[in-house]
Order: C-alpha cells, then structure tokens, then sequence
C-alpha cells in the first residue's frame, strides 16, 4: 500500500492524503476545506481505479479559480502515480 501525502493549490484545502494498493484508491481525506463536501469526494472515489477518478475530476472549477479541490485531487493522484 502506498501513502502520499498532496498540498494542494488555490482551493481552501491545505492537504490531501491518499492510500493507494493496486491502483486502487483505498483512503482519501482532506485536510480543510468544506468539510461535508470533501468527506463525500473522499467516500465516492475509494474503491475506485486512479485513472477512472482522475477522468472524472481532472478541470472541475470552483468559483472561476480555474481549480477545485476535487481538480486537486486529480493533481494528487497523478503526483501519487509518478512519485
């Protein structure tokens, strides 16, 4: 199982930390942000296949920021992949 720990950038999350095995997400939390929201995100991506997640995430904006914290996670998640 690998963990990796992601500072995101230009959303009000300060952190994201994924547990991965078999390129399948198996944890997601954030650290910050909307709390309810990001334990949904965090819910419906385990058990998902890092590649499917990141197509579904990838370019996802919040408030005209040109990110979001699930676009974040998406960064997360291929750091994750070439780390």
């Amino acid at each position: 199982m690998m963990k990796y720990t992601y500072i995101p950038r230009g959303v009000c999350s300060r952190m994201i930390e994924l547990e991965i095995e078999d390129d399948i997400i198996k944890d997601c939390s954030f650290i910050g942000g909307c709390n309810g929201n990001l334990k949904g995100i965090g819910a419906l991506v385990k058990g998902m296949e890092v590649d499917d997640a990141i197509e579904k995430l990838e370019g996802i904006d919040c408030g005209g920021r040109g990110t979001s914290c699930p676009d974040q996670l998406a960064h997360a998640l291929r750091a994750a992949q070439e780390s």
